[in-house]
This record gives C-alpha cells, structure tokens and sequence, in this order.
C-alpha cells in the first residue's frame, strides 16, 4: 500500500487521569481537579499528572509540581488513586483497539495510534471506525475521547489536538494543506520553545511561510529537524504505525555495600543516579514521560513505582529527583537498608517532539 494511502486514527483520552477520578467521584466533575497527592499532606512534595479541563483554565498542567499548582488554583481538589487502577482502564481501552486491528503504536496509556487500513471489520470507511470505537470507549469505560483521521500520523495527531474534549477530526488530503497553511508555526507538533523564537526571526510564523522555504535552506538553519519540517509543511509522513516496536527506555542504578539506611544517603544517591540519567538522555537526545523508582533493600526483596504524565518530562535532575521521591513515599521504610536504587524513564521519544494543543482556524 502506498504510504500516503493509509487510514490511521490517532486515538487520546481526554483528561484521562483526571476522567476516572470523575468517573469515581461524580461531584468533582464541577470542580477544579487535579490528579496528584495533595501537597498540603505531602510537605509540598509531589507532581502533578494531569488535571481537568477547569484546573487547566487556571495553568494547571501536567509535570508541574503540586505546590505550584496549587498556588495557581487555590480552590482546586486534589486526587490520586495510583496507576493500578489508571492502568486497568486503559487496558480496557486497548482491548476495543484490538477489536478493530493489531497495528496498534501506544504512545502513553492514554494515547495510541492505529492503523485502520485493512482492519478486523473490514470496514472502508475510517470515519465510521473512529466513531465506532469513540462510542465503545464510552459504552465501556463512561470515558471520552478525542480523536483524528488521516492519511498519516503526524496528521492524525494534529487532527485529534483539534477538537478536544469528545472530537472527530478529519484531515483528508485534500484538506492537508489547506489546515497547515493556516497553522500557527508555534502550533506544528515538534517546534518547542527554544525553536519558535529563531523561526520568528526568519519570518516563519505559520505553515504557509515554512512552504517557502527551501529543504536545503531549512537543514542549513535546523539540521536534521530541517527535512522533519520540510515534509511536514507539505503534509508527508511517511512513518508506519510501529506495533512492532520494542519499548525502549533510558535509566541508571547504583547499588550499595553496606547498605544505606537514613534519608539523606538516599537522597544524595537518588540525585547523583538523577544527574547521570539527565546525561543519558541529552546524550541520546531523548525526552519521556514516565519515570519509574527502583529500590531493592537488605533483604534482597525488590519494588518499583512509576509516574505517567500527560506532557514530557523535563531533562532536570532536580525535575527527576523531586518524582523519585515522591514515588518513594510509597515504598517499604528505607530504615530496614537499602542495597540498589535506580531512576529509569520510559515512552521516550525525540526531543524535537513535545505535545501541542491546536486552535486551529480561529
């Protein structure tokens, strides 16, 4: 099959975490809501994984500190009931994917990609798959869902951004240039804060003035992000569905001899292993956005924990210190010693890709 002949719908939950929390407790639903430990109760300590759609009002976002959050949204109610329970829902999720194909890319819990092309229903139509599977979520889970239809991923996701919460975007090919011509530069998936100001300095500030320029210019300028962007102005994506893909993650661990057992040793540890995995992922030019926490003690028994978020995380050792600890507040006491911790981050992808939101012809 030709590669711009695809179906693919991009498929993400809105507000996902902060949704069963709702779906829990109804009476949040009017309220502002963020999903985190409360840092009233924590010291200050703790991170935010999402909020709702009223918390966001506010700057509320994912990957912010607790304490900063709430200085944001005063009024806010705080909720976490732990990745067990968000994990299980979004297994259900993925059992209706594979109800319609197996070329499933997950990207997070709450975000996949999925080739329709030749799906399970033999349907033809990809617009009808997407409500069809929009409407089994909801069926199943009393959860929705944004999502987009095109010809290729990158317009699948920009198309899935548009219309959130509950949206069906389509992007056909004959729309594509016509949507990325309007599209703020600031708004193209992969152009972060550090490149829009350079953009702005050529004269780049939407998709019709990045078609002028040429791929070379353009590599000149930004590398090989340059040919990313050449192709993407022009609506070419030409990246498969990758349900084959091994899931691919950076990390460090140090283990101990005699084994640690007070607070600071821990914290001096976690914030050495923190700095190491900061270089890591420069060094591989990565960002992710889950973190996990693993700890083995005296005893030799051994425990993980880990952090998912909307947004990626910042390559911080201060930013990765601050969620291992706090992931650690859940662990067994560290005063029966500790013999290994380790930081490892998953849902890696590259740095010149970071989540946008699309008001696309305002």
């Amino acid at each position: 099959m030709n590669t711009q002949d695809r179906n693919i719908i991009h498929v993400d939950m809105d507000a996902f975490y902060a949704s069963i929390e709702e779906r829990k407790d109804p009476r949040l639903k009017s309220k502002p809501l963020i999903v985190a430990k409360d840092p009233r109760k924590t010291g200050g300590r703790g991170v935010v994984a999402t909020a709702n759609y009223k918390a966001r009002k506010y700057g509320v976002h994912s990957a912010m500190s607790a304490m900063k959050a709430l200085e944001l949204c005063p009024n806010a109610v705080f909720r976490f009931s732990g990745f067990d329970l968000y994990r299980s829902v979004s297994n259900q999720i993925h059992e209706i994917f594979h109800e319609y194909t197996e070329i499933i890319e997950y990207v997070a819990l709450d975000e996949a990609y999925l080739d329709v092309s030749n799906n399970k229903k033999h349907i033809t139509d990809p617009i009808q798959v997407a409500r069809m599977i929009q409407n089994e979520i909801w069926q199943a889970t009393h959860l929705t869902c944004s999502v987009g239809v095109s010809y290729n991923k990158f317009l699948a996701k920009e198309a899935s951004d548009y219309a959130k919460p509950v949206g069906i975007t389509v992007i056909e090919k004959r729309d594509a240039l016509e949507f990325l011509e309007k599209l703020p530069i600031e708004k193209f998936r992969g152009v972060g804060k550090k490149t829009v100001p350079k953009m702005h300095d050529l004269n780049i500030n939407n998709g019709q003035d990045l078609l002028q320029w040429s791929q070379m210019d353009l590599i000149k300028h930004f590398g090989k992000f340059g040919y990313v962007l050449y192709e993407r102005a022009r609506g070419v994506d030409n990246r498969p569905v990758e349900y084959q893909r091994v899931r691919k993650s950076i990390g460090k661990e140090r283990t101990f001899g005699p084994a640690i057992d007070n607070q600071t040793q821990v914290d001096d540890a976690l914030q050495k292993i923190a700095a190491m995995v900061v270089k890591a992922m420069d060094d591989k030019k990565k960002h992710g956005k889950t973190l996990v926490l693993k700890i083995r003690y005296a005893d030799f028994s051994t425990f993980t924990k880990r952090a998912t978020f909307d947004n990626y995380i910042k390559n911080n050792a201060e930013e990765y210190f601050g969620l291992a600890n706090d992931l650690l507040i859940d662990m067994p006491d560290i005063t029966k010693g500790v013999r290994l911790l380790g930081i490892t981050i998953t849902n890696l992808d590259d740095l010149s890709y970071e989540n946008i939101v699309l008001p696309l012809f305002n």
